[in-house]
């Protein structure tokens, strides 16, 4: 079996638009990927990618004109006004980023996983140990994996932008308040035999569900556990998890009053920063929920929220990441191709080839 060995000699940081410069990951060191292992992850890659046939519809808070209740499913002005968006075909991952599919890039460049990503580094670590939880990462580290996929695959990978990400969650923009397998929410009837009793959602994660699943891996994380990607049932469109289970990064810098002005053809979001959190940080935009529940709401499609991509918050910066994931979409108007289940050593791109 060929045995790749890649060393990463230098590392060049990201800049935050000649604002700020992007945290080094840990030392890289010399790590053995073999030909098999690169063919199988490319493999599964392609094959979970769902095709996304471009279309035009009303991005937005589309509540008060076209929910049943014609109410508004979001109090913030920042999902206003409802706007129309023409997108392009594109194809996107039907799950967040996995560990085990970050691990591999890590071990891939001869990178290490960061050592903490939150104020527990035990729950740190139990997010990090099992190979079909979310990825937990900064904006910085998601733009990379994609632009990473990129490189090895020879196509067009990348953050998905705002508007790619609400059209997909709304399964091609349809009238959907969370991307369930029905637009709604389920969950077991609510009970009180005892005051532990947490009820189970039934197509999006509840509390009961995370703590539940934290005891049987005899994790300390409690209700802010992360569960399996494929835990509950996909949306119409066959997207998984994109409601709950972590905030996913998109592509765009965000701008509360973006959306008065977003082009109708593709949207790519502000050309620069351009809103800052209180704590004086260029913010990004997340979609979806870090943690939602089928009896308190969260993770509508169309809710928005500015996070520092590096994950600082609170004064002194601290560096939370235990509740950011991501998804990759390919820029393509046609569907990908998966591999053949053949011997596909003649596929390996470019990058891989240079170094056998």
């Amino acid at each position: 079996m060929k045995i790749i060995r890649i060393v990463l000699a230098i590392f060049i940081p990201l800049a935050l638009q000649g604002c700020e410069q992007a945290v080094e990951l840990s030392e890289p060191a010399l790590t053995p990927v073999s030909q098999a292992e690169f063919q199988q992850f490319i493999a599964s890659v392609k094959d979970n990618l769902v095709f996304v046939e471009g279309g035009d519809f009303l991005m937005g808070d589309f509540g008060p004109q076209y929910a049943p209740e014609r109410a508004s499913y979001d109090r913030d002005k920042d999902s206003k006004p409802l706007h129309k968006v023409e997108l392009s075909s594109y194809s996107m991952t039907k799950f967040k980023v996995t560990n085990s599919e970050f691990q591999f890039h890590l071990k891939f460049k001869g990178l290490k996983l960061r050592e903490k990503g939150r104020v527990s580094k035990s729950d740190w670590d139990s997010n990090n140990s099992l190979p079909n939880t979310p990825a937990h990462l900064d904006w910085y580290e998601a733009e990379r994996y994609c632009s990473w996929l990129a490189s090895v695959t020879e196509l067009p990978f990348a953050l998905p932008t705002e508007a790619q990400w609400e059209y997909a969650a709304r399964s091609r923009g349809q009238y959907l308040m969370v991307a369930t397998n029905d637009g709604t929410y389920e969950a077991e009837p609510y009970s009180l035999v005892t005051e532990s009793y947490d009820p189970k959602g039934i197509n999006i994660s509840s509390r009961g569900n995370r703590v539940t699943f934290a005891k049987q891996m005899g994790w300390k994380t409690g209700s802010f556990t992360p569960v399996p990607v494929d835990m509950f049932p996909p949306n119409p469109l066959g997207l998984y998890s994109m409601s709950d289970n972590g905030y996913e990064w998109v592509r765009d810098w965000y701008d509360p009053d973006y959306y008065k002005s977003s082009p109708l053809k593709d949207p790519q979001g502000p050309d620069k920063p351009v809103f800052k959190d209180k704590f004086g940080h260029f913010t990004k935009v997340t979609r979806g929920q870090s943690y939602a529940d089928p009896y308190w709401g969260g993770g509508v499609n169309v809710f928005r929220t500015a996070e520092d991509p590096y994950g600082r918050f609170g004064e002194k910066g601290s560096i939370y990441l235990a509740d950011k994931t991501m998804r990759c979409v390919v820029n393509s108007p046609d569907p990908v191709t998966p591999l053949p289940s053949m011997d596909k050593s003649d596929a390996a791109p470019s990058e891989l080839k240079d170094q056998q």
